[in-house]
């Protein structure tokens, strides 16, 4: 059927990436200080002696948002970072295997000049940099860890990645985000 909706109404993009960790204040010293993220505003503490907590945020009914606050990452998406005490809090950092695994993939234009800046901070970098191959050939990437042990990417490609000789349509791109998408 011509005119139907494929997807969310209105959709433009997202608007923030929120995550929780342990200590507000060591997760927003490392954003800023170290990767270079702009601090915004800060909320909390929220808690509710009612379910007002699992009901709207899908966590124990006696958790509390000690504090929350927005960061701005360049070009990218907005981070809404928490910390949270909570009754069955589970404190262990997941792994990208595990069910809710992530991170969070910072493009850089030198690649290797970000990686020397990490080394030089003392940051933990996972192996050697990873030269994709198939339709991400052209793409430079490498794990790194923040202080907590949240899972991070150092990723470039300058270039573009081989998928681009292939179709007209792109993926978003930090470098260039206001680029339209092929009709």
């Amino acid at each position: 059927m011509s005119g139907e909706v494929q997807g969310l109404p209105g959709l433009r993009g997202t608007d923030h990436i929120g995550f929780t960790v342990p200590d507000l204040q060591q997760a927003v010293d490392f954003f800023v200080n170290v990767i270079g993220c702009e601090p915004f505003y800060e909320l909390g503490p929220f808690a509710a002696d009612d379910d007002w907590m699992q009901e709207h945020l899908n966590v124990h009914p006696r958790a509390v948002m000690k504090r929350l606050k927005f960061l701005r990452c360049k070009s990218g998406s907005n981070f809404e970072i928490f910390e949270y005490q909570a009754p069955d809090q589970n404190r262990q950092q997941p792994n990208n295997s595990d069910v809710g695994g992530h991170h969070l993939a910072f493009y850089v234009d030198d690649f290797d000049q970000a990686l020397a800046y990490l080394k030089a901070r003392g940051v933990t970098i996972l192996g050697e940099p990873t030269l994709s191959k198939n339709a991400s050939a052209g793409q430079t990437w490498v794990y790194f860890l923040s202080p907590w042990g949240m899972q991070l990417e150092l990723v470039s490609y300058p270039k573009g990645k081989a998928y681009e000789k292939e179709t007209d349509h792109r993926l978003w791109h930090p470098a260039d985000p206001g680029r339209p998408e092929a009709a």
